[in-house]
Order: C-alpha cells, then sequence, then structure tokens
C-alpha cells in the first residue's frame, strides 16, 4: 500500500469514525422536528393596529407637549383611530403658533380639516405599511427569543398570510404548551412612573383634587394591594406620570433573585443612558412613591429614599416560576402589539413515534432494494458502491449531528433520495469505466479515465442541485427547509463518497493483488 493512499484510508476512517460517534448511542444527537418528536404548532396574528395606534398616542402626546411649550392654550387633542388623531378648538389668534409647533409631526402624518372645524392629522400610507411589517419583525424576533430562553431546541418561526401579519410557531417536543402560550403571549411592557396619588380604593377619589377629570398628562393605573393575614388582596388605583421616567426599551438584563425577606422577586440593570435618567430623576423626586408598572398593572409602588442608578429590583408576591418568566419576558423586550390565537394544535409523542417507525422502514427498504440493484447489475463492484452508500448515509447523519441540523418526515424523504443520487453517481462512473474497458484499456487505466471523466459532470450535477436546495431552505417554511436541509447534507457527503471513497477501496483491493479483468 503507498504512501498516499494510506493517507487516504487514514481520512476515510477518520470522516466516518467522528460521524459514528456522533449518531451511535448514547452519543446519538440528531434533533427530531415537530412531525417527528411530537410538540406545539400554533398560527397567531400580530394585532397591528396596536403599533399604529401606539405611534399615533405618541405623536399626540409629543404635540401636546409641543403646544403648552410654544404657549398654545384650549387645545383639545384626542385619538379618533389607530392612524388619526384630532386637534379642536386652537385659538385663532394662535393659529401661527399651532403650526409652528405642528411641524415636526407633518413629517409622519398629513394635517387636514376635521368635521366639525379644527384639525385630523392622518399618517401616511407609506408610514402605516412600514409600521406595520416593523411590528410583525419584531413581534417574530421578541417570540424566537423567549422560546430560545424556554430551551426549546430548534423552533420554527414564520411569517406567513396575505397580509404578512401572521406568525406560525412550531415547538418541537415541548411539554407544557399553556406555559409556553404564557410566556409568548405576555406584552411585557414595563415602566418606572411617578405616583403623583394613591393608592386609593376607587378612580374618584384620586380625581378629587383634578376636579374629578384625569390629567392630560397624566393616567390611572391598577394595582392590587394585599391584605391583612386571613384576608383577599384589593384592588386598587395609582394616578401617575403619563410620560414614564423608564421603560422596558432601557433595560440592559433581569434575572431572578432574592428580596430582604427570602421571597422570589426580580433584579434588573439599566443600559447607560437610562441609568443616568432614572439616578436623574429619582434624586430629584426623593420621598415621593415610584410606581413599577408591568403590562398596565402596579406591583408595587416603593418610597424613594435615596437615588437610585442602574440597578433595581421588583418584588411583589412572586413564586419563583413567575420570577424566572418575568425575567425572560423583560430580557426578550416587549411584543410591539397583543397577539391573537387563530390555531394551535398539539402533535402528540406517539405520533411522532409512528412518523419515526414509518420513515425508517421507508430508508431501510430503499436502501436494501438499491444494495441489491447494484449488486446484481454490477457483481462484485457493486459492493464497492454499497459501501459507498453506507458511507454517504453514515457521513450526512453525522454531519447533522455536529451541525445542530433538525431530521423532520420531509427530511427523512430528503433522506431516501441522497441514496438515489448516491447510486445515480456510481452509475455514471461504472459506466464510463466499462466503456474504457471495451475500449482495450487496462483496468488501471480504466478506473482512472471512468474517475477523472465523470468528475467534473459529478460536480455540475451536485452544484446545482445544491443551488436549489439553497433556493429551498430560504424561502421554504419549517417541512420544506427540513426537506432541504438533508439534501444539502446528503449531495455534499455523495460527491465525497462517489468520487473519492469509492476510487479509494477500488485502488484499495487493487493495490494488494494483480488484477486483469474487473467484476463489473
Amino acid at each position: 500500500m503507498g504512501k498516499d493512499l494510506r493517507w487516504r484510508v487514514l481520512l476515510i476512517v477518520i470522516i466516518v469514525g467522528a460521524c459514528l460517534y456522533k449518531i451511535i448511542p448514547p452519543g446519538q444527537k440528531i434533533r427530531l422536528g415537530l412531525d417527528l418528536k411530537g410538540g406545539a404548532h400554533m398560527v397567531l396574528r400580530v394585532n397591528t393596529d396596536d403599533a399604529l395606534q401606539l405611534e399615533t398616542t405618541t405623536a399626540m402626546e409629543r404635540l401636546r407637549e409641543a403646544l403648552d411649550k410654544a404657549g398654545v392654550t384650549g387645545a383639545n387633542l384626542s385619538v379618533v383611530s389607530p392612524t388619526q388623531f384630532n386637534v379642536m378648538n386652537v385659538p385663532p389668534a394662535q393659529e401661527q403658533l399651532f403650526r409652528t409647533a405642528a411641524a415636526d409631526e407633518e413629517s409622519v402624518f398629513n394635517r387636514g380639516t376635521a368635521t366639525g372645524g379644527g384639525y385630523r392629522f392622518t399618517m401616511k400610507p407609506n408610514v402605516a405599511i412600514n409600521l406595520k411589517n416593523d411590528a410583525v419583525t419584531q413581534a417574530r424576533t421578541t417570540i424566537e427569543r423567549r422560546i430560545n430562553e424556554l430551551g426549546v431546541v430548534e423552533p420554527t418561526i414564520a411569517i406567513q398570510g396575505s397580509n404578512k401579519d401572521e406568525l406560525m410557531v412550531q415547538l418541537p417536543g415541548i411539554d407544557n404548551v399553556q406555559h409556553a402560550k404564557d410566556v409568548i403571549g405576555r406584552t411585557g411592557t414595563l415602566e418606572l412612573d411617578l405616583v403623583e396619588a394613591g393608592p386609593m380604593g376607587n378612580k374618584e377619589d384620586l380625581l378629587k383634587a383634578h376636579n374629578g377629570q384625569e390629567p392630560s398628562n397624566m393616567k390611572i393605573v391598577r394595582g392590587v394591594e394585599s391584605g391583612q393575614a386571613g384576608e383577599a388582596p384589593s384592588t386598587v388605583y395609582y394616578l401617575v406620570r403619563r410620560a414614564p421616567i423608564v421603560t422596558g426599551s432601557d433595560l440592559r438584563n433581569a434575572r431572578p433573585t432574592l428580596d430582604e425577606n427570602g421571597q422570589p422577586a426580580v433584579s434588573f440593570s439599566l443600559k447607560p443612558e437610562g441609568g443616568r435618567k432614572f439616578a436623574r430623576d429619582t434624586g430629584a423626586n426623593i420621598g415621593r412613591q415610584l410606581a413599577i408598572v408591568l403590562e398596565d398593572s402596579v406591583h408595587s409602588a416603593p418610597r424613594i429614599d435615596d437615588r437610585i442608578g442602574a440597578e433595581g429590583r421588583i418584588h411583589g408576591g412572586f413564586t419563583q416560576q413567575e420570577a424566572q418568566d418575568l425575567s425572560l419576558i423583560l430580557r426578550s423586550g416587549a411584543l410591539p402589539a397583543r397577539l391573537d390565537y387563530l390555531q394551535e394544535q398539539t402533535v402528540g409523542a406517539t405520533l411522532g413515534a409512528d412518523s419515526v417507525n414509518a420513515g425508517l422502514l421507508a430508508a431501510v427498504c430503499s436502501l436494501l432494494l438499491v444494495m441489491a440493484f447494484m449488486l446484481v447489475y454490477y457483481r462484485m463492484s457493486g459492493i464497492n458502491s454499497v459501501v459507498a452508500l453506507v458511507f454517504n448515509l453514515v457521513i450526512l447523519l453525522g454531519a447533522m449531528s455536529y451541525v445542530g441540523a433538525v431530521m423532520t418526515l420531509p427530511g427523512i424523504a430528503g433522506f431516501v433520495l441522497t441514496m438515489g443520487v448516491g447510486v445515480d453517481s456510481n452509475v455514471l462512473i461504472f459506466e464510463r469505466i466499462k466503456e474504457e474497458l471495451a475500449a482495450g484499456k487496462g483496468v488501471r487505466a480504466s478506473l482512472d479515465a471512468g474517475f477523472k471523466r465523470v468528475f467534473l459532470t459529478l460536480v455540475d450535477t451536485h452544484i446545482s442541485a445544491l443551488i436549489s436546495a439553497a433556493f429551498l431552505f430560504n424561502f421554504g417554511t419549517g417541512p420544506i427547509r427540513g426537506f432541504a436541509t438533508t439534501l444539502f447534507f446528503g449531495l455534499v457527503s455523495n460527491l465525497f463518497t462517489a468520487t473519492f471513497v469509492s476510487r479509494t477501496l477500488f485502488n484499495l483491493v487493487l493495490s494488494r493483488r494483480q488484477v486483469t479483468t474487473l467484476s463489473i
């Protein structure tokens, strides 16, 4: 055996051995998709109007502050739809001040005349489309971060629907579907607001100091107050500043912890700019209450005893699981809009096992039939193709294990297709070798010519198929991607086994004895 042949054999042994290590128990780490492992399949719709409403409300509040600074008095501002708000009763003498103050909002809103006088600001169509698209994309990203932190292996989250406002979510192997839904669907908004009044048992008492009207720069937020031992918690209300000191977008991190009484709590840290704002505003309001508002509900309202920096803690009767979930939700960011569940389906583990068994049976039957054909048609040389085919499948499974790719039911179809491609490659090579032998060339010369002249053809066909697999993976959803993934690794491993492994096996046989004929 020559030095070159020894290195070729050693390389094959290393590659096949490394792949066997990954796929033979206890090293088996091939991940199964939803259709094979069981889990949850959900379709959710993103309420994109929420994102439009938020932008409209924010713009209206910015204009309200601008009018106050400009000295415009008496104007009434109100939201009339997710994309429109009205400004009524602008004093004629202050018309020019109003136009100047409203100029910044006209980059996003068209200003027109409202019914009954006044002005109506309508969001520009291109801005509304962009906001809707951004809301769906942000929702997808946020859900993906939350699911990843839940520990779900290889979830599938894809945008779909005629309006591109639906999300298809597949969670393979998940046990507690309801818990996953709770974590996915929570909006996760966080605000730290200064308390102007409260807590009080009813809204009327809160507004007594304001003539029974909610001030434009304040809002009423519901909270829960723990009662005495044996008493049920009671609902209370707070009047807080509408503009929060910091929000969830200022968060850098959040993690579960314990408070001074050893009870579950959530510790958080702020980004540099958020920390500076928090320190400035808490330092200027020592002695006042700070409401920690989670999803429009006050969890606690501690007294500010000193200037607070970039670190803080939220407590409020959490269980350990609730503290962990809240930390996860705050870290992943708030959802830009509410989610509606359009479809929910649970794939049981039994159904997944049946799919695995059916797929394996199909793969084994295909493999045996292919092997039988090669042995009958090409006789002893067929053993070469059978060994190359087995190595091909071992390398395919090992490569998928190493990169963490998911095996799906369509992926098993790709697995079977790989066998066909592998056999096709061997048939091309063997037929070329037969032509060279028929032309009167020797065995070694025929083998060399057969592999060399077919190599470029195989490279061309495999690259064409790889391009198709890339498009399937890029534009397809879960099942299609599973097929494309298996096909990709199958094509790469087949090119290696059909040319490198198969030729090495022939050379290995020829190196041991003088061969004048080839059983092909």
